[in-house]
């Protein structure tokens, strides 16, 4: 590996592999350092990406990403980055492993952490097959289905009430929230959504991972066909830079310029969910070419 990098992107997510595959084919010397944790790991069929009529999983984009950045010259590391520092003109990359790492520019692409109880048993086979984590993304495949949101308070509730566009058979389940206010409780009533405050045990699915039913904790069966899940309190991972002077919001999103991505801070720049919160692949994607082509220019012009 190299001494200094021109560039060091956190996260090898959608977003980090598409500004890595510019990168590379502007022949910069860069290195991808991925924990592997991302959303895009969970995803196991995306359906509305230019290209991909009958969908595609976020293992397949990531693997396709990585053999096409590596084409170019980028490297790739399986680590976790615990600190960034700034030392003037070059940033240090302190990772889990004890490695340290040098460059130029940092992308930061770390994206976001959907909370998932661990305490809901056999959930995680059916995310992305049966069970949703965008309306925006898959509320066109619960269409007509019988559909439960499993979630926590008013977070949840929210979320029900926005699947209504496709479906009129909607359950409620508050997991682990506060129960509700009367009034938000009159409103899912009032347009046909049942509502059910009580943890969840277990999910029954077939063939693994298509959804069947939602085993309460009382022992009570909730029949299903898909589901969707909305429990909030999810992870902005930005931590690494609160050190340093990079203007973030109240909820941890990273502050970009539109155009450039670029932070307040003069070499790091920031794409995808970190930022926009858009929960699109196709928009991180846009994010990384973008942030790419700015880091780019950054790099020419100190030449």
């Amino acid at each position: 590996m190299v001494s200094t990098y021109d560039c060091v992107v956190i996260g090898g997510g959608i977003a980090g592999l598409q500004a890595a595959i510019q990168l590379g084919r502007y022949q910069h010397q860069a290195l991808v350092i991925d924990s592997k944790l991302g959303r895009s790991t969970l995803c196991r069929n995306y359906h509305n990406i230019l290209g991909w009529p009958n969908g595609v999983s976020g293992e397949t984009l990531r693997n396709l990403g990585r053999e096409h950045a590596r084409s170019y010259g980028i490297q790739f590391l399986t680590d976790t980055v615990i600190a960034i520092k700034d030392h003037q003109e070059i940033l240090e990359i302190s990772c889990e492993s004890g490695e340290q790492y040098y460059a130029k520019k940092v992308l930061l692409a770390t994206g976001v952490l959907d909370r998932l109880p661990s305490d809901i048993e056999d959930l995680i086979p059916c995310l992305g097959l049966s069970v949703y984590v965008c309306p925006d993304c898959d509320g066109y495949e619960i269409r007509g289905k019988k559909t439960v949101v499993l979630g926590a308070g008013k977070v949840g509730a929210q979320l029900a009430l926005t699947l209504m566009q496709w479906t009129n058979s909607l359950t409620y389940i508050n997991h682990d929230g506060n129960e509700l206010e009367a009034e938000l409780q009159t409103q899912l009533v009032g347009k046909g959504i049942t509502y059910i405050k009580e943890p969840i045990k277990r999910i029954i699915s077939k063939n693994s991972n298509e959804l069947k039913s939602i085993i309460l904790e009382s022992g009570q069966v909730i029949e299903a066909e898909k589901g969707f899940i909305g429990f909030g309190g999810n992870k902005v991972r930005t931590d690494l830079i609160k050190e340093l002077s990079v203007e973030r919001m109240e909820n941890n999103h990273v502050i970009v310029d539109p155009r450039t991505k670029r932070t307040s801070h003069p070499n790091i720049w920031a794409a995808g969910d970190i930022a926009v919160h858009s929960e699109q692949v196709t928009i991180a994607m846009g994010d990384g070419m973008q942030a790419a082509i700015w880091i780019h220019k950054s790099l020419v012009n100190e030449q």
